[in-house]
C-alpha cells in the first residue's frame, strides 16, 4: 500500500471520530464549541493537538543575497508595508502555518493552510489590542482555525472572522499579500527581508509534506459545498471578496486570455487584473490604483466557503 493511500484512509477513519466526538462532546483540542457561529458538527481534528503545529512567533529574517536554501520556482508569500517588503516562504509555512510579525507599527499574522492552498494576512490588532494566534489543529472545510492566545477565540482563515469565544464575529481585517515564485519576487524585491530557516525548530524544510496532494484529487478531510467538476478540485484560484459578492478567477481560465493586465466589474466596482501567466502569479487593483486583498485557494476551498461565487471565463 502506498504510503499516501494509508495517510488518506487514516485521516478518512479520523474524520469519522471526530464526528461523533463533535456530536457527543461539542469539544475538541480543548477548545469549547459549544454555540460557534460555524455548525460543530463540521469542525474537525486535523491530526495534531494544538500547537501540534507550532507558530513563528519571534522570526527571523535574513536578505536575499544571504538566501541558499530555495529554488527559482519555490513559491513564497510575499508582504509590503511602509515600503518594506518581507517574504515567507511556503516550504517554511507549510510546516507552521502562521507567523507573527510586525512591520514598523503594524502587527500582523501571515497564515498558510496548506490543504487549501491559502494564504493570507491579517492585521492583528483587534479592539486596540494586538494578539498573538496559533495553530488550533482544528480544521472546518478543510481549512485551518487559528486561536488567539488571549481569548481562545476560534478564527476561520477563509471566513477571515472569529468563530467562537470572546471575539466571535468579529471579522479580521485582511492586508494584500502576493503568492508568487521566488525568482519573481526577488526580481522586484531585491531589497526585502526573507523568513530565515532558523525557526527555533527543527523541521525537514526542504521536503514536502504534502508532496502529491496537489495533483490529487482527493480531499484529506470533508468539506460541506462540493465544487462543480468545471474544474480540478486543486485548481489554483484568485478569489475576490467585494461586500459579500465573490467572484474567482481561475488560473486555467487566466492562462487563456493572452492579457498580463485587464479590467472587470465586480458588484458595480472596476477592477484591474494583474497577471503573470510565466510566473503563474497575480493581483487586483481598484479603481485608485491601491492593491487589494484577495485570496490563492484551491478552487475545491474557495467554493466550499463561497457557493454563490462568480467564476471568471476567458472570452
Amino acid at each position: 500500500m502506498k504510503y499516501t493511500d494509508f495517510f488518506y484512509k487514516c485521516v478518512c477513519l479520523l474524520s469519522l471520530l471526530n464526528i461523533t466526538s463533535s456530536i457527543q462532546a461539542r469539544e475538541l483540542n480543548g477548545f469549547y464549541l459549544d454555540d460557534a457561529l460555524i455548525p460543530s458538527t463540521q469542525i474537525f481534528s486535523g491530526g495534531p493537538e494544538k500547537n501540534g503545529i507550532p507558530s513563528i512567533d519571534e522570526p527571523k529574517f535574513i536578505s536575499v543575497r544571504d538566501v541558499d536554501f530555495m529554488e527559482d520556482s519555490d513559491r513564497v508569500l510575499g508582504i509590503t508595508i511602509g515600503g518594506v517588503s518581507k517574504a515567507y516562504p511556503i516550504k517554511i509555512l507549510n510546516w507552521h502555518e502562521i507567523v507573527n510579525d510586525s512591520i514598523d507599527d503594524t502587527f500582523y499574522t501571515i497564515t498558510y493552510c496548506p490543504l487549501c492552498g491559502s494564504g493570507m494576512a491579517f492585521d492583528s490588532e483587534i479592539n486596540k489590542k494586538v494578539l498573538s494566534f496559533g495553530v488550533s489543529g482544528l480544521l472546518y472545510n478543510s481549512d485551518v482555525l487559528l486561536y488567539d492566545r488571549e481569548s481562545e477565540s476560534l478564527w476561520s482563515q477563509l471566513l477571515s472572522k472569529a468563530v467562537t469565544g470572546k471575539h466571535k464575529g468579529t471579522t479580521l481585517k485582511a492586508l494584500p499579500v502576493l503568492h508568487t515564485t521566488w525568482t519573481d519576487w526577488k526580481r522586484y524585491h531585491p531589497s526585502s527581508q526573507v523568513l530565515s530557516k532558523n525557526t527555533g525548530y527543527w523541521r525537514a524544510y526542504a521536503r514536502d509534506p504534502y508532496a502529491g496532494y496537489e495533483e490529487s484529487e482527493r480531499l484529506y478531510f470533508p468539506v460541506f459545498n462540493a465544487a462543480p467538476k468545471q474544474f480540478h478540485p486543486k485548481e489554483r484560484v484568485l478569489g475576490l471578496a467585494v461586500n459579500d459578492v465573490f467572484k474567482a478567477y481561475p488560473f486555467i481560465e487566466l492562462n487563456k486570455t493572452n492579457q498580463s493586465v485587464f479590467t472587470d466589474t465586480v458588484n458595480d466596482q472596476l477592477f484591474s487584473i494583474h497577471w503573470d501567466k510565466q510566473q503563474q502569479s497575480g493581483y487586483l487593483m481598484n479603481e485608485k490604483g491601491e492593491v487589494v486583498p484577495i485570496v490563492q485557494s484551491y478552487w475545491f476551498a474557495w467554493y466550499a466557503f463561497h457557493p454563490e461565487t462568480d467564476v471568471f471565463k476567458s472570452e
